[in-house]
């Protein structure tokens, strides 16, 4: 797998969080091979079925957080691409796990894992024009 196009499937799975986009997200996670999803504080879901439900509860709610990723990283496992980043969140800041596999030509989600982090790194800053 190519890190950026991993790196791209990460992104669209963020902004399919961030913009509530239920059918994008759908379109991210594998339909192939056996996917688990462990949200902060839930039990592991470990069916296609559980985890769409997941997302459309989730995306569904006007109170759900507003989350931004940054710090990923690629890591390469065989057939398997592992991004480690960090989720921005109101209250705070998690680790996350997203492992991709190929499918259909493109990286597909078979896991999502996040929850707290003792000393996440800063956030970064925005970017600033100096003249």
């Amino acid at each position: 797998m190519i890190p950026e196009h991993v790196l791209f499937a990460n992104d669209a799975f963020y902004l399919a969080f961030r913009e509530r986009d239920l059918d994008a997200m759908e379109r991210l996670w594998s339909r192939n091979l056996p996917v688990i999803c462990i949200h902060p504080g839930w039990n592991p879901l470990t069916s296609r079925v559980e985890i769409m439900a997941s997302w459309q509860a989730i995306l569904g709610n006007p109170d759900a957080p507003r989350v931004q990723c940054y710090g990923g990283r690629v890591f390469q496992q065989g057939d398997i691409a592992s991004v480690v980043c960090y989720e921005q969140l109101e209250g705070g800041i998690l680790v996350a796990t997203n492992n991709f596999v190929m499918e259909d030509d493109e990286p597909k989600l078979v896991h999502h894992q996040a929850s707290d982090c003792a000393d996440p790194p800063a956030p970064p800053q925005e970017s600033q024009v100096i003249q």
